[in-house]
């Protein structure tokens, strides 16, 4: 079991995973006893090689495992400051995906317009007065630095954007619910190094306000990016730290390894 740094973050924890098991399908045990802190306002990177159980973990935050049948949860993820267990039997999963938003790898806007693609999420909440509507929207748009290419526009089709600019749409769409934690599961994987370039910059931004936990294949960016890594391998935390000490003074020789590029 990996030793957390806890003691050492700089902000407040916004959740704690506390010996978190995750199963497929009752059967594959994807996640070994994951323990891991996340400060708030900051952003926390998850590397480590293909089928390391990143994604997977990055899931649990959100539920996203219950829409298959099997799956199967064991320890907890605390919700802070209220401490609720995002993974408790008695917390609704779309309460929890209200709460903790999600990005995913390529851009996946609705077939709807670039305005009802922001206002999605306020609609399933209930929110029906147009003028708040309209004043999330902008918001959430011009926190994506969105909103001066589309503000003529907001009628149009969203898929008539490029594909960088469709990617801050869908991180419009996960702000405008106000969320306390964002994921990103290597949101500029399908990206050209330009929109790669402008996505960075938002999360950096994003930061000040929101909590970001991201999955990377990506070193350069996972280094960039954020503020503290988590290096998986095979379902397990092999090291956790802030992301300088991961990159330039890891503890664990597989650490090194991976992130020199000697494996992985």
């Amino acid at each position: 079991m990996v030793e957390t740094v806890s003691s050492t973050l700089e902000k407040p924890i916004k959740a704690s995973v506390n010996y978190l098991n995750f199963y497929y399908g009752g059967k594959v045990h994807a996640l070994k006893d994951i323990n891991m802190p996340v400060s708030e306002k900051q952003v926390t990177a998850l590397i480590g090689p293909s089928g390391c159980g990143k994604t997977t973990l990055l899931r649990c935050f959100n539920r996203m495992h219950d829409l298959y049948p099997g799956n199967r949860y064991r320890g907890e993820i605390a919700l802070q400051p209220d401490g609720i267990n995002l993974l408790s039997n008695k917390v609704d999963p779309i309460e929890v995906r209200m709460r903790i938003s999600m990005v995913f790898q390529r851009p996946n806007p609705f077939p709807k317009s670039i305005y009802e693609n922001v206002a999605y999420g306020l609609r399933v909440r209930g929110e029906s007065k147009r003028g708040v509507i309209d004043e999330k929207v902008e918001k959430a748009l011009r926190d994506s630095a969105l909103w001066n290419e589309v503000k003529d526009r907001l009628n149009d089709l969203a898929f008539n954007l490029s594909g960088g600019q469709q990617q801050r749409l869908c991180i419009a769409r996960a702000l405008a619910t106000d969320p306390e934690i964002i994921l990103f599961d290597e949101p500029t994987s399908a990206l050209d190094p330009i929109a790669t370039a402008s996505i960075e910059e938002l999360i950096v931004q994003l930061k000040k306000t929101v909590t970001i936990l991201i999955v990377t294949h990506n070193m350069q960016q996972a280094a960039r990016v954020s503020d503290y890594t988590a290096f998986m391998y095979l379902g397990e935390l092999v090291e956790f730290d802030m992301t300088e000490d991961i990159f330039n003074h890891p503890s664990k020789p597989q650490t090194a390894d991976y992130v020199s590029g000697r494996f992985g």
